[in-house]
């Protein structure tokens, strides 16, 4: 009969557990640094709405914002939330308690012959109450922050990838006649469904009054608008200044490492480049 010393057996174990507790502590008070993935600005030469020559101009966009996977889920996800708010629930109908009249019986219960009723606010009888009618109420959903700030990442990089968005440096127009800004827009081909977006507090005046009798031209500042409006139109035409107002709200942080130092400027600036490559995103608008 032999004795064996568990400690003994026990220790290589009990060692080896006290070397992963302690890597696993070290990992846990220093945390890995995740380093941000480079990515390449996306390219799109300018467009001009007074016809001047811009064709070797382009603008770097930020590739979180116009470049983002497509989702037709968040897509619609968001188009159904703006349309429930857009509800207005005011539809409502008088129930037998609330319609008008005696509460005397119409006819005796039996001997008529005929079918038993009540009062004269039957739902059954012309005149009556109605049942299970619509009554005021609100129709608006929920919908988290985070989701709608992708909706509209997935519809302007939807509109960039069907080559319907441009980008023009400033929304004016020199006089509020509609005569000349039709004959503008249907040189450039955007009398159909465009939208334009400025990043301005208001839309400029005469060109407001010269497009409110257009019916196929809309306009917008930055802050009003919504992915069902990115859906619904056509086209979408941004000036520099929606661009900017877009990317500071909905960009998501990127690393730029192209070599043009233009590129390497501040982000709010904006930067104007002159665009030598075929890549870039095409100024004529579908």
């Amino acid at each position: 009969m032999w004795s064996v010393n568990w400690r003994t057996l026990l220790q290589p174990a009990q060692s080896l557990r006290r070397t992963v507790t302690t890597a696993v502590l070290s990992n846990t008070q220093q945390p890995a640094t995740k380093a941000a993935d480079p990515l390449q600005p996306v390219y799109l030469t300018l467009s001009s709405l007074h016809g001047k020559k811009v064709k070797d101009q382009a603008v770097a966009l930020d590739p979180t914002v116009f470049n983002h996977p497509i989702r037709k889920d968040i897509l619609h996800l968001c188009a159904v939330h703006y349309l429930d708010a857009q509800r207005q629930g005011t539809a409502c109908t008088k129930t037998r308690g609330e319609v008008r009249g005696s509460g005397r019986k119409i006819r005796p219960q039996k001997g008529t012959g005929r079918a038993r009723l009540g009062d004269g606010q039957s739902p059954m009888l012309r005149g009556g109450g109605v049942a299970f009618g619509p009554k005021p109420r609100d129709f608006s959903t929920k919908l988290n922050r985070k989701v709608i700030e992708m909706g509209m990442r997935v519809a302007l990089s939807a509109k960039l990838k069907e080559q319907r968005l441009g980008v023009v440096r400033r929304l004016r127009w020199y006089c509020p006649k509609t005569r000349t800004l039709k004959r503008r827009l249907d040189l450039l081909g955007w009398m159909t469904g465009t939208l334009f977006v400025t990043g301005e507090s208001q839309v400029n005046p005469a060109l407001r009054l010269a497009g409110r009798n257009l019916p196929g031209v809309d306009f917008k500042v930055a802050d009003d608008l919504h992915v069902y409006d990115l859906i619904k139109w056509r086209r979408v035409v941004l000036d520099v200044s929606a661009v900017q107002a877009l990317e500071q709200r909905l960009s998501k942080g990127w690393v730029d490492v192209v070599e043009e130092p233009a590129v390497m400027q501040s982000r709010s600036t904006l930067p104007l480049l002159q665009s030598t490559s075929t890549e870039s995103g095409s100024a004529e608008l579908q």
